[in-house]
């Protein structure tokens, strides 16, 4: 079974999940993590998925944001990749520049292998989720699943799930760890034609209209501007001084929109250049810079 995942680090989190590794005992087997943990994890084990790590496709091009008339592959994609990854929060030396580069070859790579892997006639399953860059992430892949017959199944991450006496929330699937992934797996359904080709056509729709970023509104992906986050910046930085990190930690803590940080350092990156934003003490690392409004709320 070949799973497809949207962001690096659930897919990371999935091929962990593939490739179990036991150390022993404790009510069930526990996993050694590709960090090197040793420490066995404190979430709840619920199993081991089948496969390999081999079979875990990572397709990763953050299609909720950019130009999408243009393909997958294409250059202007892989730059914006790039661009947000590379943003320069730390100072970075050509060896990281190098890596950052590669990042967009590397999702080609990975959309490449899906492809072989759908030529030999193996079953796909997706898992995705309401963030943006996971509903836009599955409606890009039906333009190409729809071109195949293989068995394809999804699974949709709920809204919450109860533990004991407990509910745990979960806004997109890198907030799972590897050892629950196999949890989730009674939420899987097939994918019918008509859904693969459903959100075919919504991704045809989304790339004609071709706004710079997109959306979740009301459970719907939709066209919205580039500007359409930024009122929490707003929210979050006004006259008094504050370091960057403080401001996008509010941000990300508080509306949990399943949109990165990178996003929103770059809307800020934009502001300072326009003079509506103040660099008050600047730092090699620009998360630690500390800015302000230049003159309250825009």
């Amino acid at each position: 079974m070949i799973e497809v995942l949207f962001g690096e680090s659930e897919a990371g989190a999935m091929k962990v999940a593939k490739n179990k590794i036991v150390i022993g005992k404790v009510d069930g087997p526990t996993s050694v993590f590709m960090a090197g943990k040793k420490k066995p994890p404190e979430k709840p084990f619920c199993g081991w998925i089948e496969g390999t790590a081999e079979e875990v496709i990572c397709f990763g091009f953050m299609l909720d944001i950019g130009d999408i008339r243009e393909s997958v592959e294409s250059s202007c994609r892989r730059e914006l990749i790039y661009a947000m990854y590379a943003q320069d929060q730390w100072a970075q030396d050509e060896e990281t520049k190098r890596e950052l580069r590669n990042v967009g070859d590397y999702y080609v790579k990975e959309l490449h292998r899906l492809k072989h892997f759908l030529e030999d006639g193996e079953p796909v399953r997706v898992w995705y989720s309401d963030t943006p860059y996971s509903r836009c992430g599955l409606y890009s892949l039906c333009q190409i699943l729809q071109k195949y017959g293989n068995k394809i199944s999804a699974v949709k991450l709920p809204e919450y799930v109860v533990r004991d006496k407990n509910i745990v929330f979960h806004h997109s699937w890198n907030e799972v760890s590897a050892e629950e992934f196999a949890g989730f797996l009674s939420y899987e359904k097939p994918l019918s034609r008509e859904e693969i080709r459903m959100y075919a056509m919504l991704w045809e729709e989304l790339a004609e209209e071709n706004s710079p970023l997109r959306a979740m509104i009301g459970g719907r992906v939709l066209s919205v501007p580039e500007d359409f986050y930024d009122f929490l910046i707003w929210k979050w930085l006004g006259n008094v001084p504050v370091k960057e990190c403080r401001v996008i930690g509010n941000i990300l803590g508080h509306a949990q929109l399943g949109v990165g940080d990178w996003w929103y350092a770059g809307r800020i990156e934009h502001y300072i250049q326009q003079g509506k934003i103040l660099v008050v003490e600047d730092s090699e690392n620009k998360y630690a810079r500390v800015i302000c409004s230049a003159g309250g709320q825009i």
